[in-house]
């Protein structure tokens, strides 16, 4: 795998692609913003990662057939745009080409996972997921980062891995590609809770209560859905939620405290431009949840708050009064 396409060239995209290159690999990133590609060709750098010198050598393009020449393909869209773009990207793979799922989150209009809506678009592929705590920020920085990598096929995955993988960047073979994708997924909805509950000045106490129910919540979706419960409690896992809860950098985090203090969700999407995907995702979760008939309380009333307007301390004191149970997952 001397070649990796890179598809979506955001924060965590660039940042993947430093991670290539960091490993030796020819890297070429494609972009949907013409600045984008322009600022990267002309400066070494993106705007979705300031700060950040980019290598010369990873090429910059828009024109997605050229990145879907490469050996492998790392699928990086936000989540709600990832079928769209893999059924426009599916006539230029190579037919045994690993594309690589890097986005978390799970749709909104048909509570399909990543490579569910993967193998909808591109049936032919041969799919894998990359998962795991990463602040894109530090990969991009060359800070010490481990990953999950999960796939069913066992000779992409290791072939990946060593394509990926660097002295700061260490990747972990699994084959349980639902229990990677749940974790991922449901982490950014547990992180808008525990901002809000930094906003409003809860103290640490709750938002451990919440870390810790939250991964109960994960650990029941993903029983029901057939993962395996050493994925759950693994970084693409435990380690992506005890991230995503307690980092500064978290977008899910942010928006979850900025709701706490009191603003207008609508106010604080209109105000960023990246993604943070635990607001379309909390929907989705509660749409999956009530499907396998799995009971998660701190999902729903994420839910509720960012995308029905539902009273905060009416939906926080509705938590506090569920009644007393044995703690089990």
């Amino acid at each position: 795998m001397d070649t990796i396409g890179i598809i979506g060239a955001g924060a965590w995209g660039t940042a993947l692609a430093l991670v290539a290159r960091r490993a030796g690999r020819r890297v070429v990133l494609w972009a949907h913003e013409a600045d984008t590609v322009a600022a990267i060709r002309e400066h070494h750098e993106n705007p979705f990662l300031p700060g950040v010198t980019l290598d010369p050598a990873i090429a910059a393009t828009s024109d997605m057939k050229e990145a879907a020449a490469a050996d492998a393909i790392l699928l990086v869209p936000p989540a709600q745009h990832l079928r769209p773009v893999a059924a426009a990207l599916a006539p230029h793979v190579k037919r045994n080409a690993p594309v690589v799922i890097c986005a978390k989150g799970i749709e909104t209009k048909t509570g399909a996972l990543m490579s569910e809506a993967l193998a909808a678009a591109m049936p032919h592929a041969r799919a894998c997921v990359l998962s795991g705590p990463t602040f894109a920020a530090e990969v991009a920085r060359g800070l010490p980062t481990a990953v999950t990598l999960a796939s069913a096929d066992e000779a992409a995955g290791a072939s990946l891995a060593t394509a990926l993988a660097s002295r700061h960047f260490r990747v972990y073979r699994s084959d349980d590609v639902t229990g990677a994708q749940l974790g991922g997924a449901v982490k950014n909805v547990i992180a808008i809770a525990c901002g809000v509950v930094m906003g409003r000045e809860l103290g640490d106490n709750a938002r451990a209560a919440l870390v810790t129910r939250g991964l109960a919540e994960i650990a029941r979706l993903g029983r029901a859905m057939g993962a395996k419960p050493e994925t759950i409690m693994g970084l693409s896992g435990l380690g992506d939620l005890a991230l995503t809860c307690t980092g500064e950098q978290s977008r899910n985090l942010s928006l979850g405290m900025a709701l706490g203090r009191g603003e207008k969700i609508a106010d604080i999407l209109a105000k960023r431009r990246s993604v943070a995907e635990g607001v379309a995702t909390a929907g989705s979760v509660v749409t999956l949840a009530a499907r396998h008939g799995v009971e998660m309380p701190i999902a729903a009333a994420v839910n509720a708050v960012a995308n029905k307007g539902a009273d905060i301390d009416a939906t926080i004191a509705a938590l506090l009064s569920r009644p007393s149970a044995q703690e089990e997952a």
